[in-house]
């Protein structure tokens, strides 16, 4: 039995220690919004936060996160749309839409740490991020547009 606290909920769950966070969420918790994308940390699309700080759920397993707060897309903003997803609706960042959780989370992360980002650090961060459609420079100027206007 592994006790951590998703986007503010403490939740119980019976499954063996080295489940990986990414299935617990999906299959467990029902919050889907978190997508597996490659299954060894290559991709970001399941991209969450742990106490705050951008984590690959498909490698992190249930024993890592026991106590710990787990933060997912469903999660990211309390009171409506997050500044970043709603920079993402007016940049037209997503295609399919697919990786676009992890990148929002990992764009997070990026504003969480550093407020006004320059866009080689934008660059740099996002390196881990990958987008088979390729609106990578949609996905930058959306983070750009966040961090603008908060």
């Amino acid at each position: 039995m592994a006790a951590f606290t998703v986007n503010g909920q403490r939740h119980d769950v019976a499954a063996p220690p080295d489940t990986p966070l990414l299935w617990v969420l999906r299959e467990r918790l029902a919050l889907t919004g978190t997508k597996f994308g490659c299954g060894v940390a290559q991709c970001g699309a399941c991209t969450v936060h742990i106490d705050g700080a951008a984590a690959r759920s498909c490698v992190t397993s249930l024993a890592q996160v026991e106590g710990r707060a787990v933060t997912t897309i469903e999660g990211l903003s309390k009171d409506g749309p997050h500044p970043l997803q709603k920079a993402w609706i007016a940049e037209q960042a997503p295609q399919c839409g697919y990786c676009q959780s992890g990148q929002i989370m990992s764009a997070a992360a990026l504003l969480a740490e550093i407020k006004k980002p320059t866009r080689a650090q934008i660059v740099e961060h996002m390196n881990g991020n990958i987008c088979r459609c390729g609106t990578y420079p949609r996905i930058i100027a959306a983070i750009e547009r966040a961090a603008r206007e908060g």
